[in-house]
């Protein structure tokens, strides 16, 4: 499959080279039109035994099991998992507060590394690759397609696209839900500013489509630590009012609603059975992909 050649700003092709020998696995049978190395709803052809079922008139006796048939006096028919390529969608979160970033790098910036890589491994390995730009609404959508001109535009868009706007990421994550056509892999990068709960209605209903849902949660530094230290004016990059105050004063009362904050939405992942990745973006994002990716090929060993 020829590749997208053009210089981005978001890949390293010493990233790209490493992570090349570790493949991007489906934690959930995929339906695609082509033979792939993501496990399959259906039952097919492959070197990987499933499960023995009764004959029955039109089976083709080739997949007679006669040792079977020696023991029981029962005709069994073998069925061997069938595999697939997968559809990888991510949404990435386009508001406002994606701009933020202390550390010389911004949240967005951070996500388009993350799926401009990921994007390119799953199209190396014959995986369809589609994009959503989502801010109070879908701003951008390509479907997912698996051929290198449509990678070119995935990454094009991702490379224009520009952080603005409120956040209704929960409501959007529904829509997404109904449109997204077939089970796919689903991976969402955003700083998740939504109440948990309304979240985790979103999570139970892609996961009732039958989606794979991945999640990496992007946060800055200070969003986490707070490290102010004298009075400051704190803008919301969403379009809400700004607030004056003294560090000092809120610090305790912003440290306990963060806590709580990141315990809901650990228990919200939990019950959705998400894979979720909280990550602060002054980490190498290269190890954040060493993480799921590796996470991703164990999981597929213990099914």
């Amino acid at each position: 499959m020829q590749i997208d050649r053009s210089p981005r700003s978001f890949l390293d092709t010493a990233v790209l080279a490493r992570l090349a020998g570790v493949p991007l696995f489906a934690r959930r049978p995929m339906q695609g039109n082509v033979s792939g190395r993501h496990a399959s709803p259906h039952r097919g052809s492959s070197v990987e035994f499933a499960e023995y079922r009764k004959y029955v008139p039109g089976d083709d006796l080739r997949r007679l099991d006669w040792r079977a048939y020696g023991r029981s006096d029962r005709f069994y028919v073998k069925e061997f998992e069938a595999d697939t390529n997968l559809r990888c969608c991510f949404v990435v979160d386009t508001s406002g507060s994606m701009n933020f970033g202390s550390k010389g790098i911004t949240k967005i910036e951070y996500a388009r590394r993350i799926a401009g890589t990921i994007g390119y491994l799953a199209s190396q390995q014959g995986d369809a690759v589609g994009l959503a730009c989502v801010a109070n609404g879908v701003v951008h959508n390509l479907p997912p397609k698996r051929n290198a001109a449509h990678l070119r535009l995935v990454f094009d868009m991702l490379e224009h696209s520009k952080p603005k706007g409120e956040t209704q990421l929960a409501a959007t994550l529904h829509e997404l839900a109904e449109t997204i056509r077939q089970r796919a892999l689903v991976i969402i990068l955003s700083d998740l500013f939504v109440d948990p709960a309304l979240l985790s209605g979103c999570f139970q209903h892609l996961r009732f489509r039958h989606h794979d849902v991945a999640v990496f949660h992007l946060l800055d530094p200070l969003e986490l630590e707070f490290q102010f230290r004298r009075p400051m004016r704190f803008l919301d990059m969403e379009g809400g009012p700004s607030i004056f105050a003294e560090p000092n004063d809120i610090a305790d009362r912003y440290q306990k609603a963060l806590d709580a904050y990141l315990v809901e939405m650990t228990k919200i992942v939990r019950e959705s059975a998400v894979d979720y990745h909280r990550i602060s973006i002054d980490q190498s994002y290269e190890q954040a992909l060493v993480r799921f990716l590796v996470g991703r090929a164990q999981a597929k060993g213990l099914r």
